[in-house]
């Protein structure tokens, strides 16, 4: 409907343009939106606001002009001016109903699009370090990377979904020594504990199974344990994959898959450290100071000049990550998204200035970033800080035994990435309409009930009947169902654009209450044939909707609740 419309507004000013009413060069963006009062009709626009002045008319007048200029079209009931040059358009009730026959005919096809043309995109998210159970940030950075993903998917681009393994640096050191102290007995309370030392279970886990000899398979490689607390470099080995292999299991149980896991120390192994330093080196954009190596990140909008190698030896941990980019720019992804917590912001400006320093035609903001801000867990009202198995953090299998893979993903995916999350267990897991996920599922839950109902009475449904017959959807409910409906696929295509995954979780929410309070007012179990499967053919749209953008939300759809 809403492209319907804007057809009859593009006719009516190219009608206008020829008349001379309008200037022959002028093209505007002409905009369509569902109104807020259906008192005002289902769409309004504020065309002739905006070419008041190169018509030199008044809005008003001009609105009138653009009504009379409309070609002519059975979709539109009718149409009104508003306050001060406001058009609105009442759909006609049996165009307005046809989008119940292209819900159905689509399928789980409807709201997708090939507007991304194929073109390759990868987005990298979680990248947790292999140092220890994943946490509930790690889980939120899980949710709303992998709805983006499934978004993009869905729209028509070619996506790779990454995990960066930061397998190098201090904290694997810290690990592999505090799995090494376990395994000679020690506990965080002694005094030769490492200073920076992991105090989780886990970590006693971990050294039980190097002493016993176990061998663990990761996604990439699998070890067996050497049983000798006293070589670290083969404890190291086997702590990192024997924590890559639970995150593994953490991100299974999330219902997350990568496409591709990449290793830190492949950067180091193979070069690509050393090369990006001697190219910024040639490039001109470092100087030595106080025995470090700089780089002058002012000269791409930093506030103060990074650290690359620091006076000790060892590089910084920003340089690597501009290695790492620079590859992702050499496998040839032109867009690259990174979802990560909000404690990466500061990376975001270095990042960028070093892959500009390398001058290898990488274009300035690339790449893109969603971070992601803090999760506060709740119970009772009280945060919840503490898991046993951690040590000092929820993890997302806390939550997930806790509340459902389905909750959690949702909970964690349907706020702004931007705003700080509280996440309430008792909330999550109750069965009442307060639980947005609950709501949503329970509306699609009703409407297979309805249909088991129908077809138990011996009543199925006639789907050439309701499709003769949709223009009987004329109620206030019924229709706002209907215009809710229409606008699936342009909430599915912004979220997309604007890598914002919560917008769908708020579209199913509007689109649940929409057929809930339809459901309420408006009986479907009529005796009258045609009217009882007009109805049941509206529910079954809404239960294609919510379906699509529920699977869209890493979310199931259950038959019963």
């Amino acid at each position: 409907m809403k492209d319907t419309i804007i057809s009859l507004l593009e006719g009516a000013v190219d009608a206008l343009k020829h008349q001379g009413v309008l200037p022959n060069d002028l093209t505007p963006t002409i905009k369509v939106d569902p109104t807020k009062d259906k008192a005002h009709g289902d769409y309004a626009t504020n065309l002739a606001l905006m070419l008041a002045k190169p018509s030199g008319m008044k809005p008003r007048e001009l609105a009138d002009t653009l009504v009379a200029a409309l070609p002519a079209s059975d979709a539109i009931q009718k149409t009104e001016i508003a306050g001060p040059g406001f058009i609105n358009f009442f759909a006609a009730a049996d165009a307005a109903a046809q989008i119940v026959a292209q819900v159905l005919d689509s399928g789980d096809a409807f709201g997708r699009s090939l507007i991304g043309k194929g073109e390759k995109v990868q987005v990298e998210f979680v990248s947790a370090n292999p140092t220890g159970p994943l946490h509930v940030g790690h889980g939120r950075g899980a949710a709303i990377g992998d709805s983006l993903c499934r978004l993009l998917e869905a729209t028509g681009y070619d996506v790779t979904r990454e995990f960066y393994y930061n397998d190098a640096g201090a904290q694997i050191k810290n690990l592999a020594l505090s799995v090494q102290a376990r395994a000679k007995g020690l506990g965080p309370d002694d005094a030769s504990w490492p200073e920076d030392g992991y105090r989780g279970e886990y970590i006693v886990d971990v050294a039980n199974d190097y002493m016993a000899g176990k061998t663990v398979t990761a996604d990439d490689r699998e070890v067996t344990a050497k049983a000798d607390a006293d070589d670290l470099d083969a404890i190291q080995a086997f702590a990192v994959a024997w924590l890559r292999r639970e995150q593994d299991l953490d991100l299974k149980a999330f219902g997350v898959e990568f496409d591709v896991y990449f290793l830190e120390s492949s950067l180091y192994e193979k070069g690509n450290v050393d090369a990006t330093v001697e190219k910024l080196v040639a490039n001109g954009h470092t100087y030595e100071k106080d025995g470090a190596m700089w780089l002058r990140t002012t000269d791409f909008g930093d506030d103060k000049d990074r650290v690359m190698r620091k006076r000790e030896g060892g590089y910084t941990y920003f340089l690597p990550d501009v290695a790492y980019h620079l590859n992702k720019w050499q496998r040839g992804f032109k867009t690259v998204i990174n979802e990560q917590g909000a404690d990466h912001h500061s990376t975001v400006t270095r990042v960028r200035a070093g892959l500009q320093a390398l001058e290898v035609g990488i274009p300035q903001g690339w790449p893109d970033y969603v971070l992601h801000q803090m999760v506060m867990v709740t119970r009772s009202g009280v945060e919840v800080k503490l898991s046993k198995r951690a040590g000092s953090y929820v993890t997302i299998r806390d939550l997930i035994d806790e509340v459902g893979r389905d909750a959690t993903r949702f909970f964690l995916a349907a706020r702004r990435a931007d705003s700080q999350l509280t996440f309430d267990i008792d909330l999550a897991r109750s069965q009442s309409n307060d639980n947005p996920v609950y709501y949503v599922q329970y509306a699609h839950a009703r409407v297979c009930s309805m249909l088991r109902k129908t077809e138990d009475a011996g009543q199925p449904f006639d789907h050439s009947v309701a499709m003769a017959n949709l223009a009987l959807l004329d109620s206030d409910q019924e229709k706002a169902v209907l215009n809710r409906l229409a606008r699936y696929p342009e909430v599915v295509e912004h979220a997309a654009k604007s890598r914002e995954p919560q917008q769908v979780a708020q579209y199913l929410l509007d689109l649940a209450g929409d057929f809930h309070t339809c459901y309420n007012a408006v009986k479907v179990m009529v005796d009258d044939d045609t009217l009882r499967n007009t109805r049941l053919a509206l529910g079954l749209a809404t239960r294609q909707v919510l379906r699509n953008g529920l699977d869209l939300m890493g979310v199931s759809a259950p038959e019963e609740m």
